[in-house]
Parts: structure tokens; C-alpha cells; sequence
């Protein structure tokens, strides 16, 4: 590629010095006793969470580990695409593109990157060995922010098979989950000579078509879409908000870095954590508040949240992914967990079939050594 570029993550200092003084000036609201996690993080938890932030959350040993791995940023189609771009060790390693979730960032893979890539060096066999491709999504973390309406999943799908492309990989694997699913989808059922094969914690997304000439569905099924309902009731509003109203909300959060914390750490929690636990089990504070700057510094959350207003045609009847497909069931996200024969409405050659003994939503970050073996697992024989 002619147009690409090294590239370090760097921070200003006065972006730093900034945050840590509006952490300090932040306005508690109150709150009523007992209620834990149910209408948003607890205030107890929060003020602590943003107290270590703002005097013992180092942003720098953070910024060394994403420099640590090869970071690039290059142009395609006018978009800035930062990108990690890491080469497996071993004797034939497999390219493959990993595409991160919301409200995440290529920080997630970073453990991931390294089982992958290098999986002699962790108990692994070298013959199982990737070349990692981790971009940011547009809009997210230290790639360029959509300037335009109607910039949406199959577009950056798109772009992600001409990066792929560039980079020498014309045929390539995948894994991905949440939006990086949906790009993921639309990438499989636009260029499926292009995939390898498509690995996903997230087999409900893009959604399978369900109109009146659909089969019927079975038992299962229903009680899936019935759990679907009934959570997206009790934990869809922040979706609706940022369907309709995200530049409201976006005020908030891109001025207060205590409000965007508990908006993106609520996720983290809700989607990972059993009713009862501690979100400290799952990840450390520094992992999550890592995330969080990156959201601040680049100031990307509106350009992140637009994408729930960017809503696409649903699928036809004959929209079909016919690349080889894996899946791994997280334990505890109960939306991500569909039956196989919702599953097989959309994907038609399902090879690999898995449910995890643990991890939520951003189990790549949770168990990455869960995951790598899992991936590792479907691609063997696909190579």
C-alpha cells in the first residue's frame, strides 16, 4: 500500500491535563439507596471509579501497550482508517480481520492479538497462527468520523475487504461481534469469495429475514425472540435514545467524561456481569477506564452512537451468508445466545457449533485464551 502510514497513538498532554480537571469538578447527582445497578451504575461505585481515574489511572502505560503492537493508519475511499496490523509466527499464519463491538475499540483484542498471532508462545501450535488485521470502525476511537448521513454498516464492510485487499489479503477470516457482526455480515453476504471463513459471538446479527413466507418458527425460536422482548424492554432504552435523539445526548457526553464513563461502563457492566457480581471479577478498572479515554480523547461517542440512527433495508428472503461459519455462544449475554435454527435462517453452512463456559459481551477482553482457542479451533480446518 502506497498510502500507509506508522502510526503512534500520542495523546497531548493538555487533553490529559483537561480530563483530570473536569473529573474534579464533576456534580454528583444523588441517588436512592439500594438499588445497585438497576437504573444505571451505583454513585458509590462511579465516584470511586472516577476518583482512581482522575489520581491513579496511568494513560500512558495504557498507550504504550496499543504502540507496542504495529499501529497504521491509511485513506480509502476519503475515510482515515487507523488500524493494528500484526503478523503471525508460525509456518503459513491465516489472515484474519477482527472487528470490534460497541462501546469498545480495538484496545478489547489486545490480549486476543496475542494468542492469535503467536500461539507457540502460549501453550499453542505455531501451524495455528494468524496475521491480525484490527481496524477502528469509523467513528470510533482514532479512525475518522463519518462526515455525512447514511454511512453505515455495509458501507464500512466494504472498506474493510479493500483494507484487507491493500494490505495483500485477498482472501481472509474473520471474527467479530454487536456492530462489528452486522459489518461483518454484510461483508460475507457482499463479498463471500473474499472470506475464508466467518467466526462470531454474535450469530443474531445482522437479523435473518422473517416475513410471512419464512418457516415457521420452532419452539425455541420463539422463546429466543420472547427473551429478546422482554430485555430489550428492560435494557433497550439507551438504543431508542440513540435511534431518535443522539445529538440530545451527545452534549453530555462529550463534555462530561464522569457522564460518558457511566454510560459506556453501564454497557460493560449490563452486558458481561450475572444479576449479581461485580464487575471488577470481569475486567480490570484499568482496561475499562483504557476504553473509556480513548472514547474522550478522540472525542468519537456521537459518531459512535449515530450508527443506531443509521438503520438499513432488512434482509430478504434470499439474502443468504454461504461462507463457512463458526460460532461461540457467550455465557452471559443471553441476547447473543439465539438456537442453531434461528441461526441457519441466515447462515447456510454452519460448521462449528459452541457454548462457552463463561464471558459476556466483550469476551475478548474477559477470556481472551477462551476465545483464541475457539477461533483457532474453527479455522483449523479451513486452512
Amino acid at each position: 500500500m502506497t498510502n500507509v502510514e506508522p502510526f503512534e497513538v500520542d495523546i497531548p498532554r493538555a487533553t490529559l491535563d483537561n480530563l483530570r480537571g473536569r473529573l474534579g469538578r464533576t456534580r454528583w447527582p444523588n441517588e436512592l439507596p439500594g438499588l445497585g445497578w438497576t437504573f444505571g451504575p451505583p454513585r458509590d461505585y462511579l465516584r470511586d471509579l472516577v476518583d482512581y481515574w482522575r489520581d491513579g489511572f496511568d494513560w500512558r502505560v495504557q498507550e504504550a501497550r496499543l504502540n507496542a503492537l504495529p499501529n497504521f493508519r491509511t485513506v480509502l475511499d476519503g475515510m482515515g482508517i487507523h488500524f493494528i496490523h500484526r503478523r503471525g509466527r508460525g509456518p503459513a499464519p491465516l489472515p484474519l480481520l477482527l472487528a470490534h463491538g460497541y462501546p469498545s475499540s480495538p484496545y478489547e483484542y489486545l490480549d486476543l492479538i496475542q494468542h492469535l498471532t503467536d500461539p507457540g508462545a502460549h501453550g499453542g501450535d505455531p501451524a495455528d497462527a494468524f496475521d491480525v488485521v484490527v481496524p477502528s470502525i469509523p467513528g470510533h476511537g482514532f479512525s475518522d468520523c463519518p462526515a455525512n448521513a447514511g454511512f453505515e454498516d455495509r458501507a464500512i464492510a466494504d472498506l474493510f475487504r479493500k483494507l484487507m485487499a491493500d494490505l495483500g489479503h485477498e482472501r481472509f477470516g474473520i471474527h467479530a461481534y454487536d456492530i462489528g457482526a452486522s459489518i461483518a455480515g454484510y461483508l460475507c453476504l457482499d463479498h463471500p469469495d473474499n472470506v475464508i471463513g466467518y467466526h462470531t459471538t454474535d450469530p443474531a446479527n445482522p437479523s435473518p429475514h422473517l416475513g410471512p413466507e419464512s418457516p415457521a418458527m420452532s419452539d425455541a425460536e420463539r422463546a429466543y425472540m420472547d427473551l429478546r422482548k422482554t430485555r430489550g424492554a428492560r435494557e433497550g432504552a439507551y438504543a431508542h435514545i440513540l435511534g431518535t435523539k443522539h445529538q440530545t445526548l451527545a452534549y453530555s457526553l462529550n463534555d462530561s467524561p464522569a457522564g460518558l464513563a457511566a454510560w459506556i461502563i453501564e454497557k460493560w457492566y449490563a452486558w458481561t456481569v450475572p444479576p449479581i457480581g461485580n464487575i471488577e471479577d470481569h475486567f480490570t478498572r484499568d482496561d475499562l477506564l483504557a476504553n473509556v479515554t480513548i472514547y474522550w480523547a478522540t472525542e468519537t461517542i456521537n459518531a459512535a452512537n449515530r450508527y443506531y440512527a443509521e438503520v438499513l433495508e432488512p434482509l430478504g428472503p434470499n439474502d443468504k451468508i454461504t461462507v463457512p461459519t463458526g460460532v461461540a455462544l457467550p455465557a452471559n449475554d443471553p441476547a447473543k445466545r439465539p438456537p442453531r435454527d434461528y441461526v441457519a435462517r441466515l447462515h447456510t453452512d454452519i460448521r462449528y457449533w459452541r457454548e462457552l463456559p463463561r464471558g459476556g459481551h466483550f469476551v475478548a477482553k474477559e477470556e481472551p485464551e477462551l476465545l483464541a482457542e475457539s477461533i483457532r479451533t474453527f479455522f483449523r480446518p479451513l486452512r
